[in-house]
């Protein structure tokens, strides 16, 4: 990853390290609340919102190539049930760790004779600038992979009625009738008199037996 633009230590995801010098062993540790920048989270499925506290403790050590930063976030975060579609809300906590190496300082922590080509950097490093790092991507992916992809209201839920849309814990009683389609076209049928029966029933002969007399004649 490329240096970072420049960072703004008034940004409270935004830590210095001037402190702990570049003494190997040398450890520092924070806590601080800050507000849940946006989209903090699973877009559209659940996440933290924005301007809720996120409270952070971080450990930093010094390293011979940077800073190591292990830290814990916790907070609540809200969505909805994937089967109900209820509210859904839990406490996070999510840890993680990560290395902050310094710009001047190769693979093994050695200050470099010269700058490297910035095609051989490693796209996935991320460095120090000026002493400050910025924690926000390394917060938001801790963040999403601590929360459950489908969040339910609870682990048995139902869901919902696949005909009505009923939600089923409200009407654990609730069920529709099932009909066979195979019989369904014959249910219009099934209280139809024959044409035999019609005749009966308005007192005439069958239509056969009058068709039968009209040949006789």
């Amino acid at each position: 990853m490329a240096l970072n633009a420049r960072l703004d230590h008034r940004n409270p995801l935004v830590f210095d390290t001037h402190e702990l010098g570049r003494r190997p062993g040398a450890l520092q540790r924070l806590s601080r609340e800050i507000e849940a920048p946006a989209d903090l989270g699973i877009q559209g499925v659940i996440g933290v919102p924005e301007g809720a506290p996120v409270k952070l403790e971080l450990r930093l050590e010094s390293v011979m190539d940077g800073v190591l930063v292990t830290g814990t976030a916790r907070a609540r975060a809200e969505g909805e049930c994937v089967r109900c579609l209820e509210p859904v809300e839990l406490e996070l906590e999510a840890d993680f760790q990560e290395m902050f190496s310094y710009p001047d300082a190769d693979d093994r922590g050695r200050v470099k004779a010269e700058p490297a080509d910035d095609a051989e950097e490693d796209e996935d490093r991320l460095f120090l600038e000026d002493g400050l790092f910025d924690l926000e991507p390394v917060l938001r992916d801790a963040v999403v992979l601590a929360l459950p992809m489908q969040p339910v209201c609870q682990d048995d839920c139902p869901g919902l009625c696949s005909e009505c849309g009923v939600r089923l814990a409200d009407a654990p009683d609730h069920h529709h009738d099932a009909v066979d389609i195979r019989w369904a076209a014959l249910q219009g049928l099934a209280g139809s008199p024959e044409d035999g029966e019609k005749d009966e029933m308005s007192g005439e002969a069958p239509r056969s037996a009058r068709a039968a007399e009209k040949q006789e004649k």
